[in-house]
C-alpha cells in the first residue's frame, strides 16, 4: 500500500453538454458524447493520503484544486480555450463532476514510479 489517495471526476449532464455543445467539428456531422461514454475512462490524480483522511480534508483539497483540476479536464477535450467555459467556479466544478476518492492505492509492480513533467502541479 503506498501513502496516495487516488481522485477520479466522474462527468455529469451539464460538463457532458459542455463537450457536445463546444465540438467546433459538430458541423461535420461527428456523433455527440453520452455520459455513460464519457465516464468510461477517466483520469486518476493521486494525491497524499492525509488530504483525503477524512471528508473535510478532501473538500478543504478539492477547494484548493479545483480550478487545476478544471482545467486539466477542459483541456482534455479541447486544447483551444477560448472554447472552455468563463468564470470556472467551485460551485460550477460541483455542478459538473462528482468526485470519487479511494484511499486503499496498492502499489503491485516491483519498479519505482516515473514522474512526468505536468505544467502545473496539485498542491
Amino acid at each position: 500500500m503506498i501513502n496516495r489517495a487516488a481522485i477520479i471526476l466522474r462527468y455529469k449532464q451539464p460538463a457532458v453538454k459542455w463537450v457536445n455543445d463546444a465540438n467546433p467539428y459538430h458541423e461535420i456531422d461527428m456523433p455527440e458524447v453520452s455520459l455513460e461514454e464519457i465516464n468510461r475512462e477517466r483520469a486518476v490524480y493521486l494525491v497524499n493520503d492525509e488530504d483525503a483522511d477524512n471528508d473535510g480534508s478532501l473538500s478543504a483539497w478539492i477547494e484548493m484544486n479545483f480550478e487545476v483540476l478544471f482545467t486539466n479536464e477542459l483541456e482534455g477535450w479541447y486544447a483551444d480555450d477560448t472554447l472552455w467555459p468563463d468564470h470556472r467556479t467551485l460551485e460550477m466544478f460541483h455542478e459538473w463532476f462528482d468526485v470519487e476518492c479511494h484511499t486503499m492505492i496498492l502499489d503491485t509492480v516491483d519498479e519505482p514510479i516515473e514522474d512526468q513533467d505536468i505544467e502545473e502541479t496539485l498542491h
